[in-house]
């Protein structure tokens, strides 16, 4: 894959400058002032599907300092609209913050004050489906097929029914009316509710939740009405498996990369496929993404997974190798809050527990690596946009280059047992360089024939040399 070129460079630049932080509003931060005591679950309790923690939008906004002193500059909220439950994924009004999380005020603010710092904020845009609490549906509830909102819900027959419900939902679950996109009614709403939102709150963009689930011309009709009020916004959708779809210039801009993170996992964490598979699929993913591989979300977690230290069996080497791929590799990096302090957590809703913010509980060990690799990425400019060639494929061996005007990284990465006299081909943007140094460990490599070698390279390690 060739390097970005400056007119390219200059469409969402902000985005491939970007490290991304994705934050679920009820675990990150409760400032006093919100909720009574009484309706709140401790900070330290274990999270289930329904007790409320109290996280709130003021406590995201005094803890934006911390996120700028990682090196966050965008960060992505989970659903912050009026709603039943605590993941906020069954909406009952799309124009008014949860009370339990502040005020539309608050969200201005956050907006305004994540701004100040150079981040950038993205909503979750539940567009699919809502919750049982709004008020069409509820209208639908009382007056079946007199409601004037009966087309705005596919029905299967009136009266509605909740057990079993006898309406289309989203996923099966009851509380989670899916919202007949196919209705120019609904579909002006919802452009409404996002407009209302770029212009009331200053967003900076939409994640947009299970969007393969909506005809996808409404999402083509999104981004050119969303683009016609800011050029610069983003448009990033759920998405599992093969994104060509969303990806082909006139829907989304980028998708979160679930695709890749099962790759790195196969890889990097279980051992399921080699470096020979990985390359196959690196190069199938790249060939199916074309130049939007520079915006898409690549993750390590989400709230839909479990943590990636968990997945790791809590070994440090096998996570950072695997941090390393994903802050050198092609695209923006995504962290979900608390994996860079070590928190564990299997699957929902393990992996939603409150964040940690005693720092003697800490990883302080992963803290720092995790620092460490976004201040690399911020200084390479061939990590951000430059160019990507495979370099070595050789069992468990993966070596890679990202190359960017006279800024030329090779990435050497071990996924398997300790390997003696390695040899790593130099690309041809570097065949003159001769001596290299790790910018992790800061060792000094030297290269001969064509080739940097390496006398010794451990098991699970990598190396990130600079000429």
């Amino acid at each position: 894959m060739q390097a970005l070129n400056k007119e390219e460079r200059d469409y969402l630049d902000w985005v491939k400058d970007s490290i991304f932080y994705q934050i679920f509003p009820d675990r990150f931060y409760r400032k006093d002032g919100g909720s009574t005591a009484a309706e709140l679950a401790s900070w330290q309790d274990v999270p289930t599907r329904k007790n409320f923690f109290g996280g709130n939008i003021p406590g995201i906004i005094e803890k934006l300092e911390y996120l700028e002193e990682l090196g966050i500059n965008a960060i992505y909220l989970n659903p912050v609209f009026r709603a039943g439950t605590n993941h906020r994924y069954d909406t009952f009004d799309y124009f008014r913050v949860d009370t339990l999380l502040g005020t539309n005020e608050d969200l201005k603010r956050l907006a305004q004050e994540a701004h100040r710092r150079g981040i950038r904020v993205l909503l979750d845009g539940v567009f699919n489906h809502c919750g049982l609490g709004f008020s069409p549906f509820a209208d639908v509830l009382e007056k079946g097929a007199a409601s004037p909102y009966s087309n705005w819900f596919i029905i299967d027959s009136f009266p509605v029914e909740t057990s079993p419900p006898n309406y289309q939902t989203c996923g099966g679950e009851y509380y989670l009316p899916k919202l007949n996109m196919e209705n120019p009614e609904v579909q002006d709403f919802v452009i409404k509710v996002a407009k209302h939102w770029l212009r009331e709150a200053e967003i900076d963009g939409w994640r947009l939740d299970v969007p393969w689930k909506v005809p996808i011309s409404f999402w083509q009709k999104f981004r050119k009405t969303l683009k016609q009020i800011n050029q610069q916004i983003f448009l990033t959708g759920e998405i599992w498996r093969d994104g060509r779809d969303w990806l082909a210039g006139d829907t989304f801009d980028s998708i979160m990369n679930y695709q890749l993170r099962e790759y790195i996992l196969d890889f990097y964490v279980r051992g399921t496929m080699d470096a020979e598979d990985f390359a196959f699929e690196l190069r199938r993913l790249l060939s199916s993404q074309g130049d939007s591989a520079f915006f898409q979300l690549n993750l390590l977690s989400s709230h839909d997974t479990p943590r990636i230290y968990t997945l790791c069996k809590e070994n440090p080497h096998t996570l950072f190798i695997a941090l390393v791929f994903i802050f050198t590799y092609v695209g923006v990096p995504m962290i979900y809050y608390g994996d860079e302090i070590g928190m564990t957590g299997n699957n929902d809703p393990d992996c939603r527990k409150a964040m940690i913010w005693e720092k003697e509980e800490w990883n302080l060990h992963i803290n720092q690596m995790y620092k460490k690799l976004i201040h690399l990425r911020k200084e390479n400019p061939a990590l951000r946009f430059g160019g990507f060639k495979i370099l070595k494929v050789f069992n468990n061996i993966f070596a890679f280059c990202r190359y960017y005007s006279d800024n030329i990284l090779i990435i050497v990465m071990n996924a398997g047992y300790t390997q003696s006299h390695v040899g790593i081909p130099l690309p041809e943007e570097a065949s003159e360089k001769r001596i290299w140094q790790d910018l992790l460990s800061l060792q000094k490599f030297y290269a001969r024939d064509g080739f940097i070698y390496l006398d010794h390279l451990s098991a699970r390690s990598s190396l990130i040399l600079s000429a």
